[in-house]
């Protein structure tokens, strides 16, 4: 008998994506409200019960009064919001964070999705800081591209909605300018810094897709790395990983620019160390699809892992 799976909130951004990816394999079986039945209390409790594994698409808040519907202590729970992602009691949704995330996933109940800056914030900070190279006080800065549909419907409709009064045809704006960006506090905690980071969000007039940029100034750092020594530490962390890649230097040195869109439809994050030896300077990129590892890609390849299914399973 195939695994059960609810998604609750199936017909959000990230929801239809999910359901999208799952819809067609034959390995696992979907359950869902049907669109009347969707503030139906009852119905939505029996399906949290019910199933094996639940996906949660939904408002921290409601994320929140989902897990406290759950009284089935057989039922899995993946959150996409980011209502537990710094939760002592809930594993973080990064297979790839160390050797041992995978297995902590794998025997979990309860995993916290993670945000899409956050995880390329992460994937490019955490093997530094876990080694050394870089002082968990050091000032970071994060400056962040990312597709509109990063903000859900309500952002959506502001760039294609032309009837709608919040429309706007501008092709590139900067906010967050408050500097309390919810990703912060997992980026803080995940990647082993113990300051903030001055963490610069931005959004561009296309769908989707991600590029997430950490400037270094390696002469500032007390071990003073050169670039292939960067190089090498992301290299080492992630070698094997399946979904994670660091791009070689020889390659690297025929990058002229990097576009957002290029991992969109994927669930990869690739990763860039740019640096000059001269000038003592680098700069970290992580590019990836803010819908696929950013968000249900990475459901889904934690959703395998909690099952016991290979993490590749309907995936690419």
């Amino acid at each position: 008998m195939s695994p059960t799976i609810f998604i609750d909130g199936e017909h959000g951004t990230t929801g239809l994506q999910i359901r999208t990816r799952l819809e067609k394999r034959k390995d696992i079986d979907l359950i869902s409200l049907a669109v009347g039945d969707r503030r139906n209390v009852g119905l939505r409790r029996q399906m949290l019960n019910e199933a094996d594994l639940v996906i949660l698409c939904l408002p921290d808040e409601a994320a929140r009064e989902s897990v406290s519907m759950i009284e089935n202590p057989i039922v899995k729970v993946i959150d996409a919001s980011t209502a537990h992602r710094v939760a002592e009691d809930w594993v973080y949704g990064m297979p790839e964070y160390d050797i041992n995330q995978k297995d902590l996933i794998a025997e979990a109940k309860r995993v916290s999705n993670p945000g899409c800056y956050a995880i390329a914030s992460i994937g490019l900070l955490h093997p530094l800081t876990s080694t050394g190279l870089l002082p968990s006080d050091f000032p970071i800065t994060i400056n962040a591209i990312s597709g509109y549909s990063g903000g859900g419907k309500t952002m959506i409709a502001e760039f294609e909605n032309p009837e709608g009064e919040s429309y706007t045809e501008v092709p590139f704006r900067v906010y967050g300018m408050e500097l309390e960006h919810k990703h912060v506090p997992e980026i803080i905690k995940w990647s082993g810094l113990s300051g903030r980071p001055l963490f610069v969000p931005s959004v561009g007039r296309y769908h989707k897709g991600m590029i997430v940029q950490v400037p270094l100034q390696l002469w500032a750092l007390p071990k003073k790395p050169t670039v292939a020594e960067v190089q090498k530490t992301l290299e080492t962390h992630y070698e094997g990983c399946h979904f994670v890649t660091v791009e070689s230097a020889g390659d690297v040195g025929k990058v002229s620019g990097l576009t957002p869109e290029k991992m969109n439809d994927t669930n990869e994050l690739r990763l860039y160390v740019f640096g000059n030896d001269k000038r003592d300077q680098a700069i970290l990129v992580g590019q990836l699809d803010n819908l696929g590892k950013g968000a249900s890609g990475q459901a889904v390849q934690n959703m395998n892992i909690m099952l016991g299914l290979p993490e590749e399973t309907g995936l690419h």
